[in-house]
């Protein structure tokens, strides 16, 4: 005897479940997120408040480190730039991570994630509904470190040209241009270290696992590509391309590596979403 299921209960639309405000006002009701996005607001004020505070006395020298602190306080966009640069090798990565690797393996935790799907919500679409406020909640992160670090680096420091330490200055207009260039980078950057979290969240039952594996795989590709020996095996690694940002300061910019590193990132995000859709929709919840 077969029965269908997929009529449902009368008025029953699976499209009508899971609606993205409804999760993107729960999440945004956890800690974590308020933390988060507290965090990334205060960080470009505690640099701000360590250039006003500190020595600036050393007289040793740090290289290309030295010179892009020489320009952080010559101007807002500057400021601005130099909290993405110091941002993008970790805190933004650990930020990613965490929207995108704690938002289904907290629910799988807590046991509430089998009640999630009793509602009936289907899988795909929880999953779908997750991973989009995740990847919003990950790209309000960079807007509001970049934001703030923009807003109060041009109150303290003026509205000036964005300085360079590879090309001549670039005027104010097109310098925000090119700052906001580098801000949608490093979005599409980070959509490898959202692809990682999120999998290893669906792969797992333990938040702190998925964004630490994330995490580390990251720091672990970094360090790879450093070994020159390598040779052109580096290409393959998702970190290779993560300072291709730099390209957009020089004249005229250079695009070669930000097709390749948007490409190489948005081909490893979607094979991790790939699998984390294949394996979710097939396994067996029991938490």
């Amino acid at each position: 005897m077969s029965v269908d299921t997929s009529a449902g209960a009368a008025g029953y639309r699976p499209s009508r479940t899971m609606p993205l405000w409804a999760e993107a006002r729960r999440q945004a009701s956890r800690r974590r997120t308020q933390l988060a996005l507290g965090f990334m607001a205060v960080l470009p004020l505690i640099v701000l408040a360590a250039f006003e505070f500190g020595g600036g006395e050393d007289d040793e020298s740090g290289g290309a480190f030295d010179s892009l602190v020489g320009l952080a306080t010559s101007g807002g966009l500057n400021f601005a730039l130099f909290c993405l640069a110091v941002s993008a090798g970790f805190l933004l990565v650990v930020v990613v991570a965490l929207f995108c690797g704690d938002t289904v393996a907290s629910e799988a935790s807590w046991g509430s994630l089998r009640y999630l799907l009793a509602v009936p919500v289907p899988r795909a679409r929880l999953l779908a509904a997750k991973l989009i406020v995740a990847l919003a909640y990950s790209a309000v992160a960079l807007v509001v470190l970049a934001g703030v670090a923009l807003i109060a680096g041009t109150l303290r420091y003026g509205w000036h040209p964005l300085g360079s330490t590879v090309a001549a200055e670039i005027a104010p207009g097109p310098g925000l241009l090119r700052l906001l260039a580098i801000v949608g980078y490093l979005a599409v950057s980070m959509l490898v270290v959202a692809g990682l979290a999120f999998l290893l969240g669906v792969l797992t039952d333990a938040p702190l696992g998925a964004v630490g594996g994330a995490v580390m795989l990251w720091i672990l590709s970094s360090i790879l590509d450093q070994i020159t020996a390598l040779g052109n095996i580096r290409y393959l690694l998702p970190t290779h391309f993560s300072d291709a940002w730099m390209g957009l300061l020089s004249t005229p910019v250079q695009v070669d590596g930000l097709v390749k590193g948007a490409i190489s990132a948005v081909a490893y995000a979607t094979l991790c979403w790939g699998i984390a859709f294949w394996r979710f929709t097939r396994k067996d919840v029991t938490s």
